[in-house]
């Protein structure tokens, strides 16, 4: 099993930043790809960033240029750093790893952009 904690959301002015972590723990010894996804109230859920073991990033067309994935493979961390926010990034942010065979979430941590 694996489990996933995020944690650093809050409430930010727009153009502000807030940095998300992602505690891994378990079995990830499988996982070949750490990503970020994000669900807003209404709409579907969609992978935001994704980082794959060769380190190796990618990112949705929204977001691109403002947030940054990345992982420290010691301490089992996924991070996002988010620059330059705004209201339509509110959402609940997930931590996700994918093996061959399933996708892993976390519960998610409540981002909201408001002024």
């Amino acid at each position: 099993q694996v489990q996933l904690t995020e944690s650093g959301g809050g409430l930010v002015q727009p153009g502000g930043s807030l940095r998300l972590s992602c505690a891994a723990s378990g079995s990830i010894w499988p996982i070949y790809a750490w990503g970020w996804g994000r669900q807003a109230p209404g709409r579907q859920r969609e992978l935001v960033a994704r980082i794959t073991s060769g380190g190796s990033t990618n990112y949705a067309d929204s977001v691109k240029g403002r947030f940054t994935i990345s992982r420290d493979k010691v301490k089992n961390m996924v991070y996002l750093q988010m620059n330059s926010l705004k209201p339509e990034d509110t959402a609940l942010y997930y931590c996700n790893g994918n093996s061959s065979w399933y996708a892993y979430w976390g519960q998610g941590t409540q981002v909201t952009v408001s002024s």
